[in-house]
C-alpha cells in the first residue's frame, strides 16, 4: 500500500456510516501513510488471533474476563510502563510487534476483536486516557486497555476524573464519563497523539506538516480535532488539513473540561 493508496482508503473509510467504520484497517492505513514502506500483516495477524482466542473464551468466560484474558493474558498486550513517550507507542503496527502501546492503540485492537466476537464494545473519549465500555447483563462496565483490560470501578473513574480536574458535580457523573464515541472519534484521538507528539519535537522536515496530520483530515467526525494548525507552508500544500482544523477546538473534551477547571481553580485564588 503506497501513502497515495492509503489516502484512497480513509477517503473511502470517511464516507461511511459510523457502525461500518474500518477501524481497525483505517488505523492501519494511517501507519501506512506514515511510513509506506512496512508490513501492515502483523497488525491483522494480531487481531486475527485475538478473534480466535476471544472466540473460545467466550464459551465458558464472561465477556469482559474473556475480553481482557485473550487480549492481555494470550496477546500480552498492554501498556507502555517505562518509554511512554516513544512514538512506536502510538503507532498500531509498532504495537501489534511490540505488544505495548498507549491506551487508545491498544483499544483499537480491542474493538475490532470484540465486535467481531459479537460483544458491545465502546470507546470512552475518558479525560486524559483512553477507556473502553463493554456493555454486560449487569450493565455497562469501563476496562483499562492500557491496565491489561481490567474493570474500573465506578468510584475508580470518579477518582481519576476529580484528578484530572473535572468538578466533583462532573466527577460524579457516570453517565457522562462512560459515555461513548464513535470509532472515528477513537482514531482521531490516536492520530491526535501521534501529531501532537511529533510536533513537540519537530520530528518532520520544516516546515512541512507531519504525514500523520493528513490522515484526520479525510474521516469527517464531530469529535474535536487538533489543538494547533500545521505550518504556514503546509497549510498551503494541503487545503484539507487546514479545512479540518479550522473546524476544530481541542484535542479531547475530556482534556478540555480538565483544562477549563484548572483554570478556574487558578483564576479563584487570584482573586
Amino acid at each position: 500500500m503506497t501513502r497515495e493508496d492509503a489516502e484512497d482508503f480513509l477517503l473511502e473509510a470517511g464516507a461511511a456510516e459510523d457502525g461500518s467504520f474500518p477501524l481497525l484497517e483505517a488505523a492501519v492505513a494511517c501507519a501506512i501513510h506514515e511510513d509506506p514502506s512496512r508490513d501492515p500483516q502483523p497488525a491483522r495477524d494480531l487481531a486475527a488471533n485475538g478473534v480466535e482466542r476471544l472466540s473460545q473464551r467466550l464459551k465458558r468466560e464472561s465477556a469482559e474476563e474473556a475480553l481482557a484474558e485473550s487480549m492481555a493474558g494470550d496477546l500480552r498486550l498492554g501498556g507502555d510502563l517505562f518509554t511512554a513517550e516513544d512514538p512506536e507507542n502510538a503507532d498500531i503496527i509498532s504495537v501489534s510487534e511490540r505488544r505495548k502501546g498507549i491506551a487508545a492503540a491498544l483499544g483499537v485492537f480491542y474493538l475490532h476483536v470484540a465486535r467481531k466476537c459479537g460483544l458491545t464494545v465502546q470507546g470512552v473519549d475518558f479525560p486524559g486516557h483512553f477507556l473502553l465500555r463493554i456493555e454486560t447483563e449487569e450493565g455497562p462496565l469501563a476496562l483499562d486497555p492500557f491496565s491489561e483490560g481490567r474493570v474500573v470501578l465506578p468510584s475508580e473513574l470518579t477518582r481519576r476524573a476529580l484528578h484530572a480536574g473535572l468538578t466533583p458535580n462532573v466527577a460524579d457523573r457516570l453517565d457522562r464519563l462512560m459515555a461513548p464515541v464513535t470509532d472515528r472519534a477513537v482514531l482521531v484521538r490516536l492520530q491526535n497523539t501521534i501529531y501532537a507528539r511529533a510536533s513537540a519535537v519537530r520530528d518532520f522536515p520544516a516546515p512541512s506538516a507531519p504525514p500523520c496530520a493528513a490522515p484526520c483530515s479525510t474521516l469527517p467526525t464531530t469529535a474535536p480535532g487538533w489543538t494547533s494548525p500545521p505550518p504556514a507552508k503546509a497549510r498551503a500544500r494541503s487545503p484539507a488539513p487546514l479545512e479540518a482544523l479550522a473546524r476544530a477546538t481541542t484535542l479531547d473534551g475530556g482534556a478540555a473540561l480538565a483544562a477549563r477547571a484548572q483554570r478556574e481553580r487558578v483564576r479563584l485564588r487570584l482573586n
